[in-house]
């Protein structure tokens, strides 16, 4: 009789599997292709932005001391000398006594040093034609309505750090800064594997004790969300020469298979005995719920994770060991850093008291407490309860050594589907 393995804290777990993990190769990539992706060295501004002083306003460039006294009772009167539009070099210069029309983003005309507004004159919105004078309406202080040059960023200066994650935001940044491409770590590539002999393909008609084959979809979705490319393998039944043929199409291509079902001590739990076939498994069951057999290792630089078979184990073990895994192979700094706030329980909660609980809970404003959250459970919490996880905002963590917590305690909860600063 097998003697089952200890069961290894989270955080223990966690440290093992990303020790000695290194970032895949560089690779450099367009900008329009980068998103999503992980910068493999620093990156420095090119330009300056904005490279000149311009108008923040659809307006008039002047000289501030010539409207100081400017008030609706008490307005005004300037010559108007010109206009300059976005995109467009000044003519002539602003000196006291005039004003220049100028439109949002364009060039601050030499000798301006204030805009005012269209808004705060006498000028009509819209009017294309350039008017002779122009009624100023309030006063405007020296540098109102004008972006200094380099008010943003200064060509030279740093300006993203080797394992930043390229977001939308991060995109117009680095093209304002004059880049079109980047140097980004390549994408991991995670081969997927549904074992069980119950298995069906989605949508098909369900034979006697079958079920469809959900973990495969999710585990894809949850991959590729964390930056792997993936792929999804031919589910494979409970054999472990089914197994053994799976993994053998995967290692060619992949730099890791995550597998569910088959990490337990049944009769057909063979996943682990094929990871043992061909490498080795180096750690096997976590003390967490739900999800406590898993088992990891490596063979031939692949790595190996076999996750719970049932679905919400499967989600929330991915979400604990997997997704680090494929941070730390992105070359993402902070491989474990996680969006986490706050929430009181709406209702008590119960666990296992060995094991560290990860409960799927929605989240609403805290009436009690405006600025806070509270967190109900979102529905059933055994491990096959698929509604209640997909009604979920988050995971609601409950320590080790405690059997459960009372309504109104606080709890961490993790944004799982809320992509990580």
């Amino acid at each position: 009789m097998t003697v089952p393995a200890a069961m290894l804290p989270l955080d223990e777990a966690l440290q093992r599997m990303l020790a000695g993990l290194e970032a895949l190769p560089a690779e450099e990539v367009p900008l329009e292709e980068a998103v999503g992706r992980v910068l493999a060295e620093p990156v420095e501004a090119a330009v300056t932005m904005p490279p000149w002083d311009n108008s923040a306003m659809d307006g008039f460039a002047v000289h501030a001391a010539d409207i100081a006294a400017a008030a609706p009772e008490h307005p005004v009167t300037l010559r108007v000398s010109g206009e300059v539009a976005a995109g467009q070099a000044p003519v002539g210069r602003v000196v006291s006594g005039t004003a220049m029309r100028v439109l949002t983003g364009a060039m601050l005309p030499p000798g301006a040093d204030a805009v005012v507004p269209v808004e705060e004159t006498d000028a009509a919105p819209g009017v294309t034609e350039l008017p002779a004078t122009v009624a100023v309406l309030a006063a405007s202080a020296p540098g109102q309505h004008v972006r200094r040059a380099g008010s943003d960023i200064v060509a030279g200066q740093p300006l993203l750090r080797a394992g930043t994650r390229i977001r939308p935001a991060t995109v117009a940044l680095l093209a304002s800064a004059g880049h079109a491409r980047v140097v980004v770590h390549r994408r991991p590539r995670a081969a997927i594997l549904s074992t069980g002999d119950e298995l069906a393909p989605p949508g098909e008609p369900l034979g006697p004790g079958q079920i469809h084959d959900s973990n495969g979809l999710m585990l894809v979705a949850l991959a590729r969300q964390a930056g792997a490319e993936a792929r999804r393998l031919a589910p494979a039944g409970d054999t472990l020469d089914a197994v053994l043929d799976r993994l053998s199409d995967a290692r060619a291509w992949a730099d890791l298979v995550i597998a569910s079902g088959g990490v337990s001590v049944g009769a057909r739990d063979v996943v682990r005995l094929a990871f043992e076939a061909i490498g080795r498994v180096d750690l096997w069951r976590v003390a967490v719920q739900p999800g406590k057999p898993l088992a990891f290792g490596h063979v031939d630089g692949v790595l190996l994770f076999g996750l719970p078979g049932n679905p919400v184990s499967s989600y929330v073990t991915f979400q604990l060991f997997a997704r680090p895994v494929l941070h730390a192979l992105e070359g993402q700094a902070d491989p474990t850093r996680r969006r986490i706030l706050r929430a009181r329980l709406a209702e008590p909660v119960t666990k296992a008291a060995d094991r560290r609980a990860f409960l799927r809970v929605s989240l609403a404003r805290d009436p009690a407490a405006p600025d806070g959250w509270l967190a109900r459970l979102a529905g059933g919490q055994g491990s096959h309860v698929l509604s209640a996880l997909a009604g979920a905002d988050g995971l609601a963590v409950v320590l080790e050594g405690q059997p459960g917590l009372p309504a109104g305690a606080e709890v961490d909860v993790w944004l799982t589907d809320r992509e990580e600063a």
